[in-house]
This record gives C-alpha cells, structure tokens and sequence, in this order.
C-alpha cells in the first residue's frame, strides 16, 4: 500500500502508456486547479463536493488499473473532469455521471472534441437511480455520501472497480475475519470480489480538504469459495446477524428474524454448529455465514416465498 503523504510521487506517472495496452491520447494531462478555473465551480462539502486536486495521486490511481479492461469505463462523480481527462487518454471509451448541471454543462464543453468523437458520454443524473450504461471497468473518486450505496450497486455487476474512499470505508471493505473492522461490509464486497486497499490519500490532496483520510480500493471480481441458496438469502441473513454483532449468533439468528426472514429459528439453531453459534459474527469466515445462510433456507424457511 502506497501512503498519499509520499511528497515526491513516487507512482508511475506513466503506468498505462507505458503497458502497449493503449495509446498516449494527448502530451499531457489535464491540470486540476486549472481546471477547476475553468469551470468556475468550486467544491462544496455540503454537496458532497471534495476534488481531488493531486495531480501524482491521480495520476497513480490511473496506473492502478493498468490491467483492467478499459474498452468502456465508467465514472461516477466526474466534478470537474481532473480524473475524466485522465481516464480519456488510457480508455477508448469514458461514460462520466454528474448530477451537478454546472458541472455537467462544463464537461461537455471541456472536452467537446472526444464528446463529438464519440469516445465521452457525459451523463447528468444520480448514480443511485439512474439507469447505468454497460461498463468494462468503474474508476472513480466517489463523494462519501454515496459510497456505500455505489459499492452494492456496482460489485454484483462482477466487473473490476477502483475507486477512491474514505478511509476507515475502504479499510472495512477489505477487512479479514477477526478484526475490529472486520462486518456486513466486508462479507458483501468479498462475496463478490478481492478487495485490497493501495494508497492512503490525506485531505489535502482534495479541494476542499475533508475532515478525514481517504484510501484508493480496488476490487477483482471473482466466484466465492462457498456456496449459497441465492445471493439475496446469503446477504439478507449476514445483514441480519451483524446489527447484533455483540451477541452471540444463537442469540443474533434468534432476535433478528424480521430481517433475516426465518420462520423457525429453533430449527436452525437445531441444525447448525455448536462452534458457529456460540461465536459472535465478527469472529465467522464468510463460509460459515453461507453454511447458516443454507440451514436457514432448509430449516427456516427464509428466503421463501409464502405464497410459492
């Protein structure tokens, strides 16, 4: 993991014109405070506005993704364009969502000629209800209010994602069995892909500075080791749990079947491992919680339609 407080920017500026994968769209890349002259917006953090303004972290989070398939990438939160620009001169094809008209308008003039070109689409809208376009790969700068959101609209897409977090967010999505970060976060995202966090990023790299550290995370999709009776099931029944992470999980299937949907959760506990249920959740590996999610459909009929 590379720390964002590395002065010299010691990343590889030049990571993905160098792979032969893509070339070189123009000599440089756009600069951030001038573009955010340009534009004439600046960040606000009542709008969820923070850009990121470091052109060498910028430039890193672009080589991050060297080995992505970037035929179509998708981008949410373009604000003013430092890391669209960027994604332009390494991906044939950029799909950027905005939901400020402002920034939506200057988007469309900045970069008028790869617009016209065919190789940007600028698309004004929420990223949460809109419909998405077809993507090979999401890189992105989220604004903190929708992070989550995002991450679970995205990960079951199984397409690769990078994106830029806040921290201690980016820490639980890659978090291990165990440990204090370690929750529903970490079980949904690594039901769908590797994650692993690479660069610790301080506030004033962005414009204005939040009030915490970010983290750029990237994530490989791939199949769980585990089987489950439906991803829906499986995740109803790990959200369930974990809103009684203190308990142990006898006590957490007991008191959480509104959630989870189980109907007979003496039956489960009947049918489940003695080892599993005296553990609390945090202490379960993401097996364990496909094993109960399993019994709960068998034994307690959650997940079931009634009416089926």
């Amino acid at each position: 993991m590379v720390d964002g407080d590395d002065a010299d920017g010691r990343g590889r500026k030049d990571g993905p014109e160098e792979s032969g994968k893509t070339e070189r769209r123009e000599s440089e890349p756009r600069d951030p405070h001038a573009l955010g002259r340009r534009a004439g917006v600046a960040g606000d953090p009542n709008r969820d506005q923070h850009f990121l303004t470091d052109a060498r972290v910028l430039d890193r989070i672009v080589s991050y993704a060297e080995e992505f398939d970037r035929s179509h990438v998708l981008e949410v939160g373009a604000g003013t364009g430092a890391l669209t620009g960027r994604l332009l001169r390494t991906s044939e094809k950029v799909s950027t969502i905005e939901r400020d008209s402002r920034l939506v308008e200057f988007l469309g003039e900045e970069f008028r000629t790869e617009r016209e070109a065919g190789r940007l689409e600028v698309i004004a809208g929420d990223a949460l209800s809109i419909s998405l376009p077809e993507f090979s790969a999401s890189i992105s700068n989220l604004p903190y209010g929708i992070s989550s959101e995002i991450c679970f609209r995205l990960l079951p897409r199984k397409r690769p994602l990078l994106f830029t977090l806040q921290r201690e967010f980016a820490e639980r999505m890659a978090a291990e069995p165990g440990g204090s970060e370690y929750g529903r976060l970490s079980v949904t995202a690594g039901h769908y892909a590797d994650c692993e966090v690479l660069e610790v990023i301080p506030p004033e790299a962005f414009s204005p500075p939040p009030a915490v550290e970010s983290a750029v995370v990237r994530t490989t999709p791939r199949e769980p080791a585990y089987e489950v009776p439906s991803d829906e099931a499986f995740l109803d029944f790990v959200t369930a749990v974990f809103t009684q992470r203190r308990k142990t999980m006898r006590n957490a299937i007991r008191n959480t079947t509104h959630i989870s949907g189980i109907e007979n959760a003496e039956k489960v506990l009947e049918a489940a491992d003695e080892d599993c249920l005296s553990a609390r959740a945090g202490a379960l590996a993401p097996s364990e919680f496909a094993e109960l999610a399993t019994i709960a459909v068998r034994e307690g009929n959650a997940g079931e339609d009634p009416d089926s």
